[in-house]
């Protein structure tokens, strides 16, 4: 059900039900044409406010030095993509728990705390059910699953939301979205368990059998990412890449645009996407984690050429324009014979006290060996929002925002300087340093603290909404950000 043509040409052929289920030819726009529309959007809201001289109101919350956006100057500092840390074993198995696909979710009642999972175990090689779990910490499970009724046929997909205990709707409180006949469908459920279309069919049309959902609170809507086989001037031959759509009540959705294709003068290979999901809201961020496929490549060496996948960061200022990066955020396991050697598909993200859960997909020798023994879930956690850093060796480095201004009482840094330091001063907005907040009047912050508390001589309640700099000076330490209470 969509508000406007879809924007795929062509007719659908069914052909592989196993985990493609059509094909359908013809991009609208070359990647360099969405390349430009991605660069233009992603700093236009900078380029406006600079060019009215209004300084980047920052509002609570946590910004990320994830991207170049809060930041004007630097100098002596890298950008530094810090993994997740792995548990060695799967959390959920192929042999024992039944799954059979890197797509899951996983959420954490707020009321009782415990971690619920939903999973696709497998009918046949085309055709899903929704396993399901509980546990108390987020890594034993409580066994055997349980495997939910169908609220229609699925074939792939595990993409499921809460609305939370307050939701206007009780008997809708969870969302779930999945690909089955064409397209994304969509049903809700008071409890998770008991699901009911929300709509008949399809609500999105798309060609490949990928899709996720996720609520945008920051701007009070819908998104869908969705996946197609297309072709594209910047990359050869047919190619997964992934598109994204809105939607104010999950059924009504906006014509897709393509948000993550590869280029052939960048990328490596035969790079495709096995769609983004594992979205998240940071501050004005939007995360998401985009699982790259490279069928053209061996697990090792010299081994059978069966595919192999691993993560990569993506994120979006406006929700609408996406950035990724291009090396591995979580990389598959360099040893041969571990259950992720071949694949790292990371599909849900999860803020469990000051960590990061991220829970992925992985496959022990290629993309589809063994599909209902070899996919199984992982888990790898971070310390929360670290997912990129600006840091400094024993040459000092320097960090300066634009022109901000500050709502807020205190401000704390998300920073390892352990064996180092950052200090902190606070200008006006031509460059100078405000009596009480120059580097002289900072205490060092040292140590590892995902909260670290920025003090000076004076309050920061007493700059509230005035235009100002922060100055960063960073000596064998990383800062991913700061925060504002």
């Amino acid at each position: 059900m969509l508000k406007g043509d879809s924007p795929l040409d062509g007719e659908q052929n069914k052909g592989n039900a196993n985990e493609h289920a059509s094909d359908r030819e013809g991009a609208l726009m070359s990647g360099y044409e969405i390349a430009c529309i991605g660069l233009v959007a992603a700093v236009s809201l900078a380029v406006r406010q600079a060019a009215a001289g209004e300084p980047l109101r920052l509002q609570a919350g946590p910004h990320l030095f994830l991207d170049d956006f809060l930041i004007a100057a630097q100098s002596n500092l890298k950008r530094v993509v810090t993994p997740p840390k792995k548990l060695e074993d799967p959390v959920v198995t192929g042999r024992k728990d039944g799954c059979f696909q890197p797509y899951l979710t996983v959420l954490r009642d707020p009321k009782t705390g415990r971690f619920r999972i939903w999973y696709g175990v497998p009918e046949n090689a085309g055709q899903s059910h929704l396993g399901y779990m509980e546990s108390e910490g987020g890594i034993r499970w409580i066994r055997p699953h349980r495997v939910l009724p169908d609220p229609a046929r699925i074939q792939f997909g595990v993409s499921i939301l809460d609305e939370g205990p307050d939701f206007s709707d009780p008997a809708k409180r969870y969302k779930y979205g999945w690909w089955n006949d064409g397209g994304l469908q969509v049903a809700a459920s008071p409890d998770g368990l008991a699901w009911k279309p929300l709509a008949p069919g399809v609500v999105l049309p798309h060609n490949h059998d990928i899709n996720c959902i996720f609520r945008d609170t920051i701007r009070n809507r819908y998104l869908a990412i969705v996946s197609t086989y297309t072709t594209g001037d910047a990359w050869k031959g047919q190619r997964r890449v992934s598109m994204q759509s809105e939607s104010s009540d999950l059924i009504r959705w906006e014509k897709p645009r393509y948000i993550i294709t590869p280029d052939d003068c960048a990328d490596e290979g035969e790079t495709q996407f096995y769609c983004m999901g594992g979205l998240i809201a940071r501050g004005g961020l939007l995360i998401g984690m985009v699982r790259v496929l490279r069928d053209d490549l061996p697990a090792d060496p010299g081994g059978p050429v069966a595919g192999i996948g691993y993560t990569v960061l993506a994120w979006s200022r406006d929700g609408s324009a996406w950035q990724r990066d291009r090396e591995p955020f979580m990389d598959r396991n360099p040893r041969a014979g571990a259950w992720d050697h071949a694949m790292t598909w990371t599909d849900c993200q999860i803020i469990v006290g000051d960590e990061t859960y991220l829970y992925y997909g992985g496959y022990a020798r290629g993309h589809k060996i063994e599909r209902f023994t070899e996919r199984q879930i992982g888990l790898a956690r971070m310390p929360l929002d670290r997912y990129a850093a600006r840091e400094a060796g024993d040459v000092p480095g320097s960090l300066k925002t634009p022109v901000l201004a500050l709502e807020a009482s205190r401000l704390s840094l998300n920073a390892d300087a352990r064996g180092g330091e950052i200090r902190l001063q606070i200008t006006d907005a031509v460059g100078k340093p405000l009596p009480g907040f120059a580097f002289k009047d900072c205490e060092p912050v040292t140590g590892d603290s995902v909260r670290a508390a920025a003090r000076w001589k004076r309050p920061l309640s007493g700059l509230r909404g005035k235009p100002v700099h922060l100055e960063f000076a960073l000596r064998r330490a990383r800062l991913y950000g700061f925060a504002l209470e």
